[in-house]
């Protein structure tokens, strides 16, 4: 508390200062009054920008420092040039340009600050925060809908940008005279609401396009190479293609097996026979992750809820398949 008191008064005595010093100093006697009522405004502030300041990161402020000191350098060099070669021109050349380039100078390194990145972290290790790259979602996983689960489980990290063409193929299957497809687009922007909704998801709508090419696949990657972005889908193909053309991608699909429960020959399970499986007399049910179990001898426990043990693994293109075998008939063949 004694902290905060001692900035207060600072704060006060540098308000009083300004309004002070503009009235006694800069003017004469009869203007002190509205001269130090202007120094009063200009020590508010420059409160106001130090508290401003204070939530910009130390790298910004740096740079943008550092931008601005050398587009000053250069445009008092540029109005001494034109004084010499104006006669008269010298004081209002050097700081009209003097001004602009100072401007300048910020706004064109501020704008190349993740160029800086780099530097800046080896400067600022301890101010400086890694930033996580974009995440470019696909038609197909947002339709998908597993997207917001991740998110809100925190899984899912840096802005989730949405490209303005993917928008445009789910408003045209929303529009759609099929049925099917009709429903697919408006679960589409369904799950954009959630997304929106979501605390821990920043969505944003990135509006650029690239006219020379058809393909929103094809788009997708542009922007991916653009923006150093990852692609986020659940398409087979969209991610065969990604890995051919060097962008990184992360594969939904991907990730839902990857944490599947690991089952090993030998050990036991409960599992509910819901069909006839291809071979004579087996039976077939599913796990909760939508994985296969082939019951050997189980077409007549179609139905109920049997204890089986796990007897092989079989890992396909178009998943992981388990075979078992009733615990019943184990102990029969004893």
């Amino acid at each position: 508390m004694s902290a905060q008191l001692g900035i207060a008064f600072i704060r006060v005595v540098v308000v009083l200062a300004a309004a002070t010093g503009a009235g006694l100093v800069l003017g004469p006697s009869g203007s002190s009054g509205w001269l130090g009522g202007i120094g009063f405004l200009l020590g508010l502030l420059v409160l106001v920008l130090e508290r401003q300041a204070r939530r910009v990161p130390v790298d910004r402020l740096f740079w943008g420092v550092a931008g601005a000191l050398v587009g000053m350098a250069i445009g008092l060099g540029v109005g001494t040039a034109l004084g010499a070669v104006i006669p008269g021109g010298g004081p209002l050349g050097r700081g009209l340009f003097g001004l602009l380039f100072t401007y300048l100078g910020s706004a064109v390194v501020l704008a190349k600050l993740d160029e800086l990145a780099d530097l800046s972290a080896r400067m600022f290790p301890r101010g400086v925060r890694v930033q996580e790259p974009s995440k470019i979602l696909d038609t197909s996983v947002i339709i998908d809908g597993r997207i917001v689960d991740l998110c809100e489980s925190g899984f899912v990290e840096g802005t989730l940008v949405v490209p303005q063409f993917v928008l445009r193929e789910l408003q045209h299957l929303a529009d759609s005279s099929d049925g099917l497809k009709r429903i697919r687009g408006k679960r589409g922007f369904d799950v954009l609401e959630r997304l929106q909704r979501t605390p821990k998801a920043s969505v944003e709508i990135d509006a650029r396009d690239f006219p020379g090419v058809r393909d929103v696949d094809q788009k997708l990657l542009e922007l991916a190479k653009n923006t150093g972005g990852t692609v986020v889908t659940n398409d087979h193909a969209l991610n065969k293609l990604a890995g051919l053309s060097g962008v990184a991608v992360l594969n939904v699909n991907e990730l839902a097996n990857a944490l599947r429960p690991v089952v090993l020959p030998g050990e036991p399970m409960n599992v509910h026979v819901v069909r006839e499986g291809k071979e004579s007399g087996q039976g077939v049910a599913y796990l909760d992750d939508g994985t296969m179990v082939v019951v050997d001898q189980g077409k007549r426990l179609i139905g109920q809820a049997v204890d089986v043990t796990v007897t092989t693994l079989l890992q396909t293109t178009a998943g992981r398949m388990i075979f078992a075998r009733p615990r019943d008939d184990e102990g029969h063949s004893r």
